[in-house]
C-alpha cells in the first residue's frame, strides 16, 4: 500500500507552506498524488519531496513560476539543464548589476562633487544608420546591446563616427519613450529591416564627458543639467549620448552627454 502524506506533513518535510503547496497545485506545478473526493484534502507521496525541494530552490533563485513549470516539464535532462543554465546566467547578470550599484553608491557617499567641464557646440546634420523604437527604461540595456549589434553588422566600411543614442524627454519623464540608436556614415548605405538610413538633425548642445560605467551616468546628467539650468540656456529636444570608448572594463568607458541648449548663433 502506498504511503500518503497529509499536506501538513508534506509542508514540514519540504519547508513549503500549505498556502504555497495549494498555489502550486492550482498552477499544475506540484499536483498531489490524491485528493480526497469527500473532504478535498490533498495527499502527497514521499517521492514528490524531491520535486518540491527543487521548486523551493528555483524560487529562492528568483525563477518565475512559468519558468519553473517549463523546467519541470522539460522532455529530457539536456533541455532541463539548458533552461536552468539560462536562468543562472540571468541571476549572475543581476548580481553584477547589484554589485555595480553597491560600488556606485559607496562612491556617491564618499566622493565630493567635482566641477565639470562643459563645451557648447553647434553640430551639423549628419547621415546615420539608425534603429528607432519606443522602449522602457527597464528594457533599455538589452535593447541598446541588440540595436548596436544590428547596426554594427549593417554599417560595414561606411562608419564615419562613434555610436550614439537620442533619448527623448518622454523616456525619462514616463519611464517609456522614443529612443534612436545610430552610427554616423559616409556614402549612401541602404538600410534594411529595422535599420534605416536617416538624417540626424543639427543641434546646439552643451557637452560634457562622462568617465566610467553607464550605471553612473545619472551623476553626469545631474551636473550637466544643473549647469544648463543655472545659465538658463536649456532648450527642447532629445538628450544625446555619444559613446567614444566602450570596452569590457567599464571604468574605461568614455561617453559624451549632450544637453540641448538655445541657439548659439545669436
Amino acid at each position: 500500500m502506498a504511503v500518503l502524506l497529509s499536506i501538513g506533513d508534506f509542508s514540514r518535510m519540504t519547508y513549503l507552506s500549505v498556502k504555497a503547496l495549494r498555489h502550486y497545485h492550482d498552477l499544475g506545478l506540484l499536483v498531489p498524488a490524491e485528493v480526497d473526493p469527500g473532504t478535498g484534502y490533498r495527499l502527497y507521496e514521499p517521492g514528490q519531496v524531491g520535486t518540491a525541494q527543487a521548486i523551493r530552490r528555483f524560487r529562492d533563485l528568483g525563477m518565475p513560476l512559468d519558468e519553473v513549470g517549463a523546467v519541470l516539464a522539460a522532455p529530457d535532462v539536456t533541455a532541463r539543464n539548458e533552461l536552468i543554465a539560462a536562468h543562472l546566467r540571468r541571476v549572475e547578470r543581476q548580481l553584477e548589476r547589484t554589485q555595480a550599484a553597491v560600488s556606485s553608491l559607496r562612491l556617491l557617499l564618499e566622493r565630493q562633487p567635482q566641477p565639470i567641464e562643459v563645451e557648447c557646440r553647434s553640430v551639423p546634420a549628419v547621415p546615420v544608420l539608425a534603429i528607432r523604437d519606443r522602449i522602457s527604461m527597464d528594457d533599455s540595456e538589452q535593447w541598446w546591446a541588440e540595436a548596436f549589434d544590428r547596426l554594427h553588422a549593417a554599417v560595414g566600411e561606411h562608419r564615419a563616427g562613434p555610436d550614439g543614442c537620442l533619448y527623448h524627454e518622454e523616456f525619462f519623464a514616463e519611464d517609456i519613450g522614443d529612443v534612436l540608436a545610430y552610427v554616423p556614415v559616409r556614402g549612401n548605405p541602404a538600410g534594411r529591416g529595422a535599420v534605416e538610413a536617416v538624417q540626424l538633425p543639427a543641434a546646439d548642445l552643451a557637452v560634457t564627458l562622462h568617465r566610467g560605467p553607464f550605471g553612473e551616468l545619472d551623476q553626469t546628467y545631474s551636473a550637466l543639467g544643473t549647469y544648463v539650468a543655472q545659465r538658463e540656456i536649456g532648450a527642447d529636444g532629445p538628450i544625446r549620448e555619444t559613446y567614444l570608448i566602450t570596452t569590457g572594463d567599464e571604468s574605461r568607458h568614455r561617453t559624451e552627454v549632450c544637453w540641448p541648449v538655445a541657439s548659439l548663433t545669436h
